[in-house]
């Protein structure tokens, strides 16, 4: 079965249909990200909901041509950050501009919490091509036997016909993954089965190296009551506010990965502490 893609975009969209009145959505047309993939109605209010970054090459050519700003009634945004970016480079109509940010499920409670000197396990779970690389260099770096990563990070989310033709980029990472022996490469998982089992980690970490539009993962990670170390990199911050551990973006990759690092071996003398279980509590409402 050719799998259709279930990224962030896509589970959105999921969820407003599961959520919103349908005979309100059928008043309208909505397009995500890419202008014009479907095509514009005559007959009802032509929405964009725009959750690239401004810069994609799908995109830029598009919004470069002022032109094309009439065709949508309104622009959506999934963040502050993404429609200050567009309005910034494209001089978009603001009147027609809103920002509605992401939405996330309900997810369990995190039971457990974690002991000093316990094992401290590590969950990542974005594209490759967002910051792997880093990571691994990350992860040669850190002597505590203790700390084991485990790795979901695949093409697959965007569909079976976009690994067959992406996936074998990145093999040379997931084979290094695999030879890491504080590494633990399981590839693509669906988002409920990461979902299912998010609770059972101590800290999601994402050295980001992409500017992210909002940042679903990192904000399910706070939900579910584990700590988040990534950095300030795109709407991160705005998407995360001051609960998790930011290291400061820099092209730098060594540097960036030795920053990493020591976030992370210095987090196994702190998350056993009580006000870190508290914060965890206070995530958790």
């Amino acid at each position: 079965m050719n799998q259709k893609p279930r990224g962030g975009t896509e589970l959105q969209l999921e969820y407003l249909y599961r959520h919103v009145d349908n005979k309100l959505l059928d008043g309208v047309q909505i397009t995500t990200s890419v202008p014009e993939k479907i095509p514009l109605s005559l007959f009802k209010p032509n929405i964009l909901w725009q959750k690239n970054s401004w810069d994609q090459p799908n995109i830029y050519p598009w919004f470069k041509n002022k032109d094309n700003h009439k065709k949508y009634d309104w622009y959506v945004f999934n963040s502050h950050w993404n429609f200050e970016q567009f309005t910034k480079h494209f001089d978009l109509p603001t009147e027609r501009c809103l920002v509605i940010k992401n939405g996330i499920k309900n997810i369990p409670a995190r039971e457990i919490s974690y002991s000093q000197n316990e094992p401290l396990k590590l969950i990542h779970h974005c594209t490759p091509w967002r910051g792997l690389n880093v990571l691994l260099g990350t992860m040669q770096l850190l002597q505590n036997e203790n700390i084991t990563l485990d790795v979901y990070s695949s093409t697959e989310v965007y569909g079976k016909s976009f690994k067959d033709q992406n996936d074998k980029e990145y093999e040379a990472l997931y084979e290094q993954a695999r030879q890491l022996p504080n590494v633990n490469y399981i590839g693509y998982k669906p988002n409920e089965y990461i979902l299912e089992h998010m609770n059972e980690y101590d800290i999601y970490v994402y050295p980001s190296v992409f500017e992210e539009t909002f940042c679903v993962s990192a904000l399910e990670a706070l939900a579910a009551g584990i700590h988040v170390i990534t950095t300030n990199f795109g709407a991160l911050p705005e998407t995360c506010s001051e609960w998790p551990t930011y290291i400061n973006y820099t092209k730098n990759h060594d540097l960036f990965a030795e920053s990493f690092a020591h976030a992370i071996d210095a987090s196994s003398y702190f998350l056993h502490k009580e006000d870190m279980q508290d914060v965890s509590s206070h995530m958790l409402g």
